[in-house]
């Protein structure tokens, strides 16, 4: 990496840890106010999700995309609520049913602690709990009932059929098949990158900006939430457990078709680098660059974890 990419991964590193501290914040007041009515093993399993360590990338660039898109306000709640719907898949992505795992963000998994059944019942409890920390951050920014339908519909969009749910389900269709570059993007666009390209349009939506400036924060989204995914496959085969804080090596274990095993490991590093150039320039076009959002772009494919 050149000087200028370690000093802006540095940098944005250090935007993700200043950031992390008020996103903490808000997912222990979300468990606070709104977990006191699920059963208490189911509760317990909603916040161990919710407090563990993580990057908290999405909620970030929520706050990144606000803060280029002209918002005003605190918009730390609504970001959190993305926060909520990444802890969510990570949950039923580790069941055994799915990818099953044993270790997530460096400690067992949320099913290796509380169980199959309280696992998958703190996993649907938090999607409708992501509805109402939207709601409530969307409140607290003061956004009229419109722009506040409109991030819960992204989120939810995201979070369904047509986002990581149907991503998942191509995902574990593919294992133990060859699949080509047209089908894993496809997957991938779903699974990974739905919700990444949401949360900077949930930005955008916090800010009130117009839906041209909106759709451009999307095109950025989108490239970066599948430079993501490819990072994410380059380092299962490049990284040990102990530093991607889980289980390295599970890509292969599982026959699943990787950027890596069809392009490359250095050919995967030169995709998810384009990527992150063509979001850029999206930004670019619209008047939406920003030195932060860049930042966590190219943070995105140089990573270490």
């Amino acid at each position: 990496m050149s000087d200028a990419g370690v000093a802006t991964s540095a940098a944005s590193h250090r935007a993700l840890g200043d950031a992390r501290a008020a996103i903490d914040a808000a997912l222990e007041e979300f468990c606070g106010r709104f977990l006191d009515r699920l059963e208490r093993p189911v509760a317990e399993a909603v916040r161990y999700s919710l407090l563990g360590e993580g990057k908290r990338l999405r909620p970030v660039l929520v706050l990144a995309a606000f803060e280029a898109a002209g918002g005003s306000g605190d918009a730390t709640h609504v970001a959190a609520a993305v926060e909520v719907v990444h802890a969510y898949s990570l949950v039923h992505d580790d069941l055994p049913c799915m990818d099953d795992d044993d270790m997530r963000r460096g400690r067992a998994t949320v099913h290796k602690v509380f169980g199959v059944p309280a696992a998958t019942a703190a996993g649907l409890a938090m999607v409708p709990l992501a509805v109402r920390c939207a709601l409530f951050g969307a409140h607290t920014l003061r956004l009229d009932e419109g722009h506040a339908k409109r991030i819960v519909a992204e989120l939810m969009r995201a979070s369904g059929a047509g986002g990581m749910i149907g991503g998942q389900l191509l995902d574990l269709e593919g294992e133990g098949r060859a699949l080509n570059l047209e089908e894993l993007e496809r997957i991938h666009r779903s699974k990974t990158g739905a919700l990444i390209s949401a949360t900077v349009r949930i930005g955008g939506i916090a800010a009130r900006a117009d839906e041209e400036r909106v759709r451009a924060l999307g095109e950025f989204g989108d490239a970066i939430g599948l430079a993501f995914q490819i990072a994410d496959d380059v380092l299962d085969v490049t990284a040990t457990s102990d530093v991607l804080g889980k289980t390295a090596g599970r890509d292969a274990v599982l026959g699943k078709s990787t950027y890596p095993a069809l392009l490359g490991v250095e050919g995967a590093t030169r995709r998810a680098a384009a990527l992150v150039e063509e979001g850029c320039a999206a930004l670019r076009r619209h008047g939406l660059h920003t030195e932060r959002l860049e930042g966590l772009a190219r943070y995105v494919v140089a990573r270490r974890n």
